[in-house]
């Protein structure tokens, strides 16, 4: 097994096997690459306007929605870098509702948005071809469950295509952003 291959169920808690099932791509650097451009595509077609759109009332705006993205991507990297680098030290989880609550998202214009999404989404290719095959089957504590270094990497790309999902489903299929 290469340390770029889908990892094993046991690389990670149940939780995220949602996510890694929606990657297609055989390797994680494709993964990454594939789920970045689908989403880059999916927001250079929304409309400033268009991205303040929420589906029904208490739900994400489009604009918290890629905030979210933003957080949980960082959160990933951070997590990877911090487990890669063989600190044993449990990582803790974090409330997405909450981050998404105090991020002011809708406050922001929306190609500010997309522009700190594509280029932490860039950064976060470059760490993860830096890490090294024992950095990649590295296993840490995160959010009291196990996970790989390798398995970070994949749910970061699933994470992205099970929001765009969302996106399609929820959002722009019934005529709005």
């Amino acid at each position: 097994m290469s340390p770029l291959d889908r990892p094993l169920p046991a690389e990670m808690p149940p939780f995220y096997h949602r996510y890694v099932d929606r990657v297609q791509a055989t390797d994680l650097h494709t993964a990454l690459e594939t789920s970045f451009k689908q989403a880059l595509q999916t927001f250079n077609g929304i409309t400033e306007e268009g991205s303040l759109h929420r589906y029904a009332p208490g739900k994400w705006s489009i604009r918290e929605l890629v905030q979210h993205l933003i957080d949980c991507d960082r959160i990933f990297a951070y997590r990877s870098l911090r487990i890669a680098r063989a600190d044993g030290t449990p990582l803790p989880g974090f409330d997405e509702d909450a981050y998404a609550t105090a991020s002011r998202a809708d406050q922001r214009s929306w190609h500010d948005l997309v522009n700190e999404w594509e280029l932490h989404r860039r950064s976060l290719h470059h760490l993860f071809r830096s890490f090294d095959d024992a950095a990649l089957a590295r296993i840490g504590t995160a959010n009291n469950g196990s996970i790989s270094v390798r398995a970070m990497g994949w749910i970061t790309a699933g994470h992205t295509l099970h929001h765009l999902h969302i996106l399609t489903e929820r959002y722009l299929d019934h005529g709005h952003a």
